[in-house]
């Protein structure tokens, strides 16, 4: 990998603002600020949770308390939701995190509807909600609570180690096969990971994190999530290896892809930071997406499609039948709701 320019935006991962698509005057890139503090914005939303059509997602329901996200993830698909709220996919998008004080009050109102069916839901599966916001906010934790309070189930997805914080409810979840923990682990290189995604947990931690939530009875899923063709496509086994070796039950992987303003964000980043191999990466997620660097199509986009795509579904396969071929994943359990909602049931 190439040093950085003088001019990289240490701690960031974008390194531009593209112009929101929603604006009526386009001004091009705006200068960036490399400065500029993390601003933490309120929102008031009337709901809370967010009905998942896509058949690629294995969740019936989302839930995000922070739009935006300060982790910095080059490739993360979400940078183009915070055009919806008028700022930019770039810098933006990690500098300008909104926050949902009151979700956790929202989802109880959901939870106490009469015609409230429990299904799995998702936290978060847009932005994470354990990124550096949740120290100080702690808006997961009380989400927990709520969740906890109804028995209801819920599928956790994070790059932090700060999942660690709220044990105290995740194993009594997980007890009641109320919990599943995903720990998005995208390479197992540290250089790579602090230009990938700038402020999440290191390498190191998100090991530990797995070591530490199987050892405590959690159920953890790794998400090798996304494969980068020529970056991280040739760790699969020694990730799967690796993880499986700390107690992972489990193991899953999308494909990158480059929808709308991410494709100029990512492609900038990758010239900036590894021009000697910037054509050869961009040329390859290409390949598996048809000529483009986006796809939207349901059951390919996650996955992609050709040869180089079939390499890495082959790889995952036999990851999956030498490290993880014994090993079980619990079904959720449906049937505490009712008794959560409605806590007098059980004195009858």
């Amino acid at each position: 990998m190439s040093d950085q320019p003088a001019k990289y935006n240490q701690g960031r991962g974008a390194q531009i603002n593209p112009a929101n698509r929603f604006h009526e005057h386009d001004y091009g890139l705006e200068p960036l600020q490399p400065d500029a503090r993390t601003q933490y914005i309120p929102v008031y939303p009337k709901t809370i949770l967010n009905r998942v059509e896509s058949p690629d997602i294995g969740m019936a329901w989302s839930m995000n308390p922070y739009q935006g996200c300060e982790h910095g993830c080059i490739y993360c698909y979400a940078r183009n939701t915070h055009n919806y709220w008028g700022y930019s996919a770039g810098l933006d998008f990690e500098q300008k995190v909104l926050y949902k004080k009151d979700a956790p009050q929202l989802l109880e109102q959901q939870l106490k509807k009469k015609n409230w069916k429990p299904e799995p839901i998702m936290l978060a599966g847009n932005t994470d909600c354990y990124q550096p916001a949740e120290q100080t906010l702690g808006i997961t934790r009380e989400i927990l609570k709520v969740l906890w309070k109804y028995r209801h189930p819920v599928g956790i997805i994070t790059k932090n180690s700060m999942v660690l914080r709220d044990l105290d409810l995740l194993q009594p979840m997980a007890e009641n096969r109320l919990l599943r923990v995903s720990i998005s682990l995208t390479t197992l290189d540290e250089k790579l990971r602090r230009l990938l995604e700038p402020r999440t947990a290191s390498v190191k931690a998100r090991l530990k994190t797995i070591e530490v939530l199987a050892a405590k009875g959690i159920p953890v899923n790794v998400m090798m999530a996304p494969i980068i063709p020529g970056l991280n496509d040739h760790e699969i086994l020694e990730v799967g290896q690796k993880v499986s070796s700390l107690g992972a039950v489990s193991m899953a992987y999308t494909m990158v892809r480059l929808n709308g303003d991410v494709a100029a964000i990512f492609e900038d980043w990758i010239r900036k930071t590894m021009p000697d191999r910037a054509d050869r990466v961009l040329n390859r997620i290409r390949d598996v997406h048809g000529g483009e660097l986006n796809d939207s199509r349901f059951g390919t986009r996650m996955r992609g499609e050709g040869q180089f795509a079939e390499v890495v579904k082959q790889q995952f396969q036999l990851a999956r039948q030498r490290y993880f071929a014994d090993k079980v994943k619990p079904d959720y359990n449906l049937d505490l709701f009712e008794q959560g909602r409605n806590p007098q049931m059980s004195l009858f």
